[in-house]
């Protein structure tokens, strides 16, 4: 035993001998990374030669290396920065401290949505959505609004209804996808990475491969073609990283809530020219709603080719199937029982157990970003969209029944059946070209651009519907009841017999029902083509502490009418639509800024194009917005604070009829016009603190119609104000050492449904949440409507009333590696 200690002790000595030997033919590099304004970057790649030794900068800048004596290549990269290189000699045993600052670039900001968000957390810098080019949104003369994906992840958000609740200003109308009022006007177009997705299903779209969701507040259209005055919503996607990171949760929770999430990012190569990203998810969800249970499948790879510092190329494919049913609602107890929200249970729903709705959604982008010079670069993406749907409903006939007199029955309730296969495409071609360039003391931003956004909807779409009411003989069916002349119809018990039975809203029935034994009637859908050609031109000139931005757009709207037919023919509208606007930035922290632009929206050929069943034609939409406001950042630019007062006014606006027997039927009224106020706040006001906060106040109202009692109406689900407020504190350093907890509320006052004698009532809503990080596990719990409030998000009428969810919890578990 003693030979053997002293063995070990002779081979201890010998390795301490050799390692101190090693040691004096070694230097030591040392230093800290620093951004143009001082302050440390934590983070930041470093790498010698052939990157056969690579660190990274700790939270204060810092790095330190071990190398050998001689000549080394020094390299430090972080995205949104120059690359920086370094030739140095070390001598042996030397100690070298280096102090590196880094340039911002500009150009390497471009290629943030090409490579992935450098930031983390509740805060956003820069958006390339406001102006086409990576520019802080301090320095944007309109208000854009965010949502991170830390903030959805914090809040286990999955759906964009429950990301969008974080945005001032935008309020839901119903449960449908996009289907959102923002500063008072109902939504129709959304963007994926700034260019146009299709926008006819009916599921919300997942979050798992959103880095974060914009809000151009007001119109668009200078950029982005046919957009809608209140605002446009930007989903902008997950991209590849320059690092190899992991990570995998799992979360379940109320309504037998089954939800698992994988997020995996890297480079594929060692020179880290080729990138790779993949999102995937699985949910299987029942719901506070009767019958809506159902299951949702996300599948996102993105990939990042980048041969050298000039030119990327990415691709994009997003895969999201739905299978579930189409919520239209709660259904209440009609007009003539009086206006009682509570005369059916929220959980109430209209429907039968063999109703469907399944729902493909499939995008790809391709893009591509090459820089000819330091002053010029072009860029150019292709996104294809597919929408394909297969659904069968039981679906309110937006009426009551009625007796044989007319007299209305308030619990029983009109129905028709829908089975419908149908698909659609867009493609959306954007290309346009920047120039960077100075003329004496002003710097400029020239964009010129081309656009083409083209929708299909393809001949071979079909419904197959039952409806009205049936004949005396059971042959036929009317589409209404004539109390005039009863010998026509049917009776039971006094009430004209329906095609499609009545769903008693006293005694509901959700058994299967088979929709073979109704009087159906097949019809091919109206197949429908639109496109668009835009050319545009901005300037972004700055002088000093002002920046004046020029733009204007010159598009061109073709309507394919009578497409696929012999007597096809185009029918094209044009429209100028221009944008100016100014931000004076007096002190580093503060932006002023006033805008004035236009927004011009056709009518598509899903309303001018089906008069049938649409009404019109009608006129395009035109619209203007004057907004100015102040954006400020605080505690060492950590927190965002932007306020903006704005007007809105459009022109030609179209609404629900209210007809009965059609309930897609709509009418155009003269004008409505939105007044403002906004405030919000984003990020850090400690390390440990993060908040995201907004207010808004909005009169958006009817100022001119044909119909002078509408004038002075609120537009419906436009709630005058509204509010979010999500707090996190994180405890470090103590016994509660990586806990965390979150408290939040939601609010909004009363609202205007369709119907003129029904209200939504004001609700505010608490939530909170509890952390735990460990090591690499983050375990969450999250509650919902915490005090089990009832309230009602959007609707539409007695019969469409859309419901907030009651109190509910989720918990989740998640690893990063």
């Amino acid at each position: 035993m003693k030979y053997q200690l002293f063995l070990l002790l002779i081979t201890l000595f010998s390795c301490s001998t050799l390692t101190a030997q090693i040691d004096k033919r070694q230097a030591q590099l040392q230093g800290i990374v620093k951004d143009q304004q001082g302050d440390p970057l934590p983070g930041v790649t470093i790498w010698l030669d052939s990157k056969s030794t690579i660190a990274k900068t700790d939270q204060e800048g810092r790095f330190q290396f071990i190398v050998a004596s001689g000549a080394h290549s020094l390299h430090l990269s972080f995205i949104g920065y120059k690359h920086y290189e370094m030739n140095l000699s070390v001598k042996e045993g030397e100690n070298l401290p280096l102090n590196i600052q880094l340039e911002s670039n500009q150009e390497a900001l471009q290629s943030v949505e090409v490579i992935g968000r450098k930031e983390s957390g509740y805060k956003n810098t820069n958006s390339f959505s406001g102006t086409k080019t990576a520019t802080p949104i301090k320095e944007v003369p309109q208000s854009i609004s965010y949502v991170t994906k830390e903030t959805l992840d914090d809040q286990l958000a999955f759906k964009t209804s429950d990301a969008i609740k974080n945005v001032s200003g935008v309020n839901q109308y119903s449960y449908n996808n996009n289907d959102f009022v923002l500063r008072g006007f109902r939504a129709s177009n959304t963007l994926i990475n700034g260019l146009r997705i299709s926008t006819r299903g009916w599921a919300q779209n997942l979050l798992p491969y959103v880095e974060r969701i914009e809000v151009i507040k007001g119109p668009a259209s200078a950029l982005f073609a046919n957009t809608d005055p209140g605002g446009t919503i930007n989903t902008v996607t997950k991209k590849p990283l320059d690092e190899a990171r992991k990570s995998i949760s799992f979360t379940t929770g109320s309504y037998n809530t089954y939800r698992t999430s994988m997020d995996f990012t890297g480079p594929m190569n060692d020179r880290k020219t080729l990138l790779y990203r993949l999102n995937l998810a699985y949910q299987n969800a029942e719901s506070f709603r009767i019958l809506q249970d159902g299951s949702a499948l996300v599948l996102a790879p993105s990939f990042s080719f980048i041969p050298n510092e000039r030119t990327r190329v990415n691709f994009d494919l997003v895969y999201q199937y739905n299978k579930g049913r189409l919520d239209r609602g709660q259904p209440i107890f009609g007009a003539s029982a009086g206006t009682d929200l509570y005369s059916t249970p929220v959980s109430f729903a209209v429907g039968r157990k063999n109703d469907y709705q399944n729902e493909l959604n499939l995008f790809s982008t391709i893009s591509l970003q090459h820089r000819f010079s330091d002053h010029i670069t072009f860029n150019a993406s292709y996104l294809k969209s597919f929408y394909d749907e297969d659904l069968l409903e039981h679906r309110t006939s937006n009426q009551y029944a009625v007796d044989s007199i007319g007299n209305q029955v308030p619990t029983l309730m009109g129905m028709q059946t829908i089975r419908r296969l149908r698909k659609n495409y867009i493609d959306n071609l954007s290309t346009y070209f920047n120039f960077d360039f100075k003329t004496g003391p002003f710097e400029h931003k020239l964009l010129l651009g081309y656009d083409h956004i083209q929708e299909t909807f393809p001949k071979g779409n079909s419904t197959y519907n039952a409806s009205g009411f049936l004949s005396s003989d059971g042959t036929r069916t009317y589409s209404t009841y004539d109390p005039q002349h009863p010998e026509r119809y049917q009776f039971i018990n006094n009430i004209p017999v329906p095609n499609v039975p009545y769903f008693d809203l006293a005694n509901p029935d959700y058994s299967i029902s088979e929709i073979s034994q109704y009087i159906n009637v097949s019809r091919e859908e109206m197949p429908t083509k639109y496109f668009v050609n835009g050319l545009y031109v901005q300037e972004q000139l700055k002088w000093n502490a002002l920046q004046i931005l020029l733009g204007f757009r010159q598009e061109f709207y073709t309507d394919v009418l009578n497409y696929t037919k012999a007597d096809e023919r185009h029918v094209q509208q044009k429209a100028f639509i221009p944008r100016i606007g100014v931000v004076y930035t007096p002190i580093e922290p503060v932006s002023f800024y006033a805008t004035y632009t236009e927004g011009y929206q056709p009518q598509t050929v899903s309303t001018i194009g089906d008069p049938e069943t649409y009404g019109g034609p009608f006129d395009p939409l035109i619209s203007n917005m004057v907004e100015a406001g102040a954006k400020m950042e605080f505690f060492n630019k950590n927190l965002s604070v932007t306020t903006a007062i704005y007007r809105i006014e459009q022109n030609n606006i179209l609404v629900n009829a209210g007809a009965e027997g059609n309930p897609d039927l709509l009418r155009q009224i003269g004008q409505q016009q939105a007044k403002g106020v906004e405030l919000e706040a984003y990020g850090n006001v400690t390390p440990n603190f993060s908040i995201t906060g907004n207010f808004s106040y909005n009169i958006a109202k009817i100022t001119e119609s044909d119909d002078v009692s509408e004038i002075g109406k609120m537009m419906p689900n436009a709630p005058k104000s509204q509010g979010n407020l999500w707090m996190k504190y994180n405890f470090t350093g103590n016994a509660l050492d990586g806990i965390g907890v979150a408290f939040g509320t939601n609010y909004a006052t009363r609202r205007n449904t369709d119907s003129d004698i029904l209200q939504l009532p004001a609700y505010w809503i608490a939530n909170a949440a509890l952390y735990y990080r460990i090591d690499k596990f983050k375990i969450q719990a999250n509650f919902n409507n915490v005090f089990n409030k009832t309230y009602w998000v959007g609707g539409f009428d007695f019969n469409r009333l859309f419901p907030g969810a009651p109190r509910n919890y989720l918990v989740s578990i998640g690893y990063t590696l």
